[in-house]
């Protein structure tokens, strides 16, 4: 699969489709570094596999262990939430991604929704080294599985991840309380 820059950019347009399998599948997650992130809908990805590594093997200091990458693996799916985000978003999501110090590609992929097929940008980690995840990682994934209603088989197999037990601090963690803290009370404030 060629990996492009516009990857998921739409000809013209000044939005652009984002397909998450790891971390962004949660809401807060995204909206801390992209705030123009709205849901679109949750899709599948064919012929991928979900697997976790880092780049080149080297120590993750955001999560401290393996994150999420897709790997082309025939007869294989990989479910997502597509997130429809502003061309404002781009650099951020980039950056997010490291895509500037080569850990990520964009790459373009056809993804399956309730409403038909969808090209997305998503990213594929470079030189991957497979490796487990953190406990703090893999509570992410599942979250947003759970927020945004993916197959109860595919929750099922991100909670029967293994972990690095990972038990140290994760700033970005207290970042993501602080947030869904903050939406919950706003929601309550509005009801």
């Amino acid at each position: 699969m060629e990996a492009k820059s516009s990857a998921g950019l739409q000809p013209g347009g000044d939005t652009f489709y984002y397909f998450a399998y790891g971390s962004n599948l949660l809401k807060e997650r995204i909206l801390l570094d992209n705030p123009t992130a709205s849901f679109h809908s949750v899709a599948l990805l064919k012929n991928f596999k979900l697997a976790f590594g880092s780049h080149m093997g080297n120590k993750n200091s955001r999560w401290h262990g393996g994150v999420a990458t897709v790997v082309e693996s025939e007869g294989e799916e990989v479910w997502g939430v597509v997130w429809k985000m502003n061309i404002s978003s781009l650099n951020s999501l980039d950056i997010q991604e490291g895509v500037q110090e080569g850990i990520y590609e964009p790459i373009e992929i056809n993804v399956k929704t309730a409403t038909g097929d969808l090209t997305c940008r998503c990213y594929q980690m470079n030189k991957c080294v497979y490796g487990l995840t953190s406990p703090q990682y893999k509570q992410v994934m599942c979250m947003g599985a759970k927020q945004n209603d993916l197959p109860p088989q595919y929750r099922k197999m991100l909670e029967d991840i293994e972990t690095n037990n990972y038990s140290g601090p994760i700033p970005i963690m207290e970042k993501l309380k602080d947030a869904i803290s903050r939406i919950h009370n706003e929601g309550s404030r509005n009801v």
